[in-house]
């Protein structure tokens, strides 16, 4: 064998006790476990002591904004050190696979803030097998820090099919959207997509949806909407997404399935027996959360959907208009507008995170209603200055979550986790660098919310299981040897909302297909990631 792990406590992903063994490791699998007092020990060409640690499956981030960070960056230690071995890419309907000329600029600019502007990137890609043959092409073929799935952004579909126009989809213009998901998915996506208060994938109706994911479930893939409401409308449009993937027959996965804002504290249990119901019904539903209260998004997406159509451009001239102006701060401030999940904003409770142009820096860290104060000016003055001057490129943070919420949708059985984390921005969403070690640190062991078992199911292979990977998500023989091993007595988050880009403690070995990508606590050169395509096939086979 290539390495045997001793002494370790494994915690194996099926949620029962840990117990001790020895692992061994062959060509990047899981070749034999031998448990305490089942025969000799294993030997290898390297052994590592694991005494006082755990070790688990590699943690699968469900919900990931790398799309473009894993192709700039190949040290990518805000997931490696976390421990995050697969992250799922192509979220909230907006990504870069499959476009055309027109397009690729369109979605660059819209969600610049998720992403950057790209300017650092090759886009030689138009389809999303081009775009999985890149990520296992980078950096001169070596391929990338972690392994990465891919979700059909529906929004971008349509947006190269039917353009920018708030309108039902013609027959013809469905048919070619219905063509290019059936494409995407033929070439490895595991499922689809979409943010349904982010422009133009809200423009969409149910039966638009309906068909679109009648094609996903047809590729045994799942659908992954960022539903049209996590406030005001919340349980209405978790109600909606249940109803329409029954109908369409097609798995569904609820993105950082939260319930936030005034309207929505302390109903996380209405949400979860509407879940219970639809399950004891026979539908095929999992979520993921991430284990803090604040949101992340961007400052455009606050604005009405009405604002957003024609795309990026006709916002701004939107904005440039004072007449026009005032009528998005109405819908924004006093009527609720769809962006802001129909609750009038709040803006002492948007905190700029980050932003596109370096002469607006003053700006993170603060509200927009405190750098208000600071200018002598009304938040919406110095909110629309910001998305004019930035050219729509700030991020923020939105603190409308509600800790009892959180605490109870995480304990649920179909619970994964998932980090939204983007990682652009002078003052990112700690969730970026924290979500796992947060949930081992903070919710395991300081709440006891969940059993260091429990929540290693959730992270592993409950997420494994959804993706369909035959091999992965749990410590068995045969399986990928993506492994964590980590300290239960001291894991945890070093980010926090001042230092977000902080890494965590506690998590010194990360390895995968047997390879170390964090040794003793370092991030090594190994570029052990590849794209992981549906049907858990790897490019490497």
């Amino acid at each position: 064998m290539d390495l045997v792990i001793r002494n370790a406590a494994v915690v194996d992903g099926t949620g029962d006790p840990s117990y001790r063994a020895d692992v061994g490791i062959t060509d990047g699998r899981i070749t034999e476990i031998r448990r305490e007092g089942d025969g000799p020990r294993l030997s290898a060409a390297r052994t590592l002591d694991a005494d006082g640690l755990a070790l688990s499956p590699g943690f699968i981030d469900m919900h990931a904004h790398s799309d473009l960070a894993l192709l700039r960056d190949p040290d990518h230690s805000a997931k490696a050190a976390q421990g995050v071995t697969l992250e799922v890419l192509g979220q909230d309907g907006l990504s870069y696979a499959p476009a055309d000329d027109r397009t690729l600029a369109e979605v660059r600019r819209s969600i610049a803030g998720w992403n950057g502007d790209g300017s650092d990137i090759d886009f030689d890609w138009r389809t999303v097998g081009g775009y999985l043959d890149r990520l296992d092409r980078n950096f001169g073929g070596e391929g990338i820090a972690v392994n990465a799935a891919y979700l059909i952004p529906q929004g971008t579909v349509r947006m190269l099919a039917v353009g920018w126009d708030d309108r039902p989809a013609t027959d013809a213009e469905l048919d070619r959207m219905k063509e290019l998901v059936a494409q995407g998915m033929a070439e490895g996506a595991v499922g689809m997509s979409s943010g349904l208060t982010y422009t133009p994938g809200m423009y969409a109706k149910d039966a638009e949806l309906t068909e679109l994911c009648r094609v996903v479930a047809a590729h045994d893939g799942y659908y992954c909407p960022h539903h049209r409401s996590y406030g005001a409308g919340a349980l209405q449009a978790y109600e909606e997404m249940v109803r329409l993937t029954r109908d369409a027959g097609c798995a569904l996965h609820l993105a950082h399935a939260t319930m936030n804002f005034g309207v929505n504290k302390g109903k996380a249990p209405e949400l979860l027996s509407l879940l219970d119901e639809a399950l004891a019904a026979g539908a095929d539903i999992s979520l993921d959360t991430y284990p803090y209260t604040p949101g992340c998004t961007t400052l455009v997406a606050m604005l009405p959907s009405w604002a957003n159509e024609g795309g990026p451009e006709s916002v701004l001239t939107r904005l440039a208009d004072g007449a026009t102006a005032e009528r998005i701060r109405h819908d924004v401030e006093v009527v609720g507008s769809d962006g802001c999940h129909g609750v009038p904003i709040e803006w002492d409770r948007i905190e700029i995170s980050g932003v596109g142009s370096p002469v607006l820096s003053g700006y993170v860290g603060r509200t927009v209603a405190e750098s208000a104060r600071l200018h002598g000016e009304e938040p919406w003055v110095t909110a629309r200055r910001l998305l004019v001057e930035d050219r729509l490129g700030t991020t923020i943070l939105q603190h409308v979550g509600h800790e009892e919420n959180v605490r109870q949708i995480m304990r649920h059985r179909v619970h994964t986790g998932g980090s939204d984390g983007i990682l652009q921005g002078d003052k990112p969403h700690p969730r970026a660098y924290g979500t796992f070690p947060q949930y081992l640190g903070r919710y395991v062991r300081e709440l006891g919310i969940l059993t260091l078992e429990e929540c290693v199911a959730h992270l592993t292979s409950r997420p494994a299981a959804r993706l369909r990977l035959p091999d992965r998500g749990y410590v068995r023989e045969g399986y990928r040897a993506d492994l964590v091993l980590f300290d239960p007595a001291t894991v945890a988050a070093g980010s926090t909302f001042d230092e977000p880009r902080t890494l965590p403690v506690g998590l010194p070995h990360v390895l995968i297909d047997g390879r170390f990508v964090i040794e003793d606590g370092k991030r090594t050169s190994v570029l052990a990631g590849r794209s992981v395509r549906g049907g858990g096939r790897a490019a490497r086979g």
